[in-house]
């Protein structure tokens, strides 16, 4: 998911580069999605892992 969240930000910032007005607004839109859902996903994650992680060692 990182993945396609950088792919989509340097196709945004080559469009910007380019002037490309409605490319530029689409793929910038898209980077911020994945960026926050990756962001999420992650967060919870490591949540999960330390509430695993007590829940093992009691």
């Amino acid at each position: 998911m990182l993945y396609y969240a950088l792919i989509f930000f340097i196709i945004a910032i080559i469009a910007a580069i380019f002037g490309f007005g409605g490319i530029t607004t689409g793929a910038a839109s898209i980077a911020q999605i994945l960026f926050w859902v990756f962001l999420v996903s992650a967060v919870a994650t490591t949540v999960m892992h330390m509430v695993r992680r007590d829940k093992d060692a009691v």
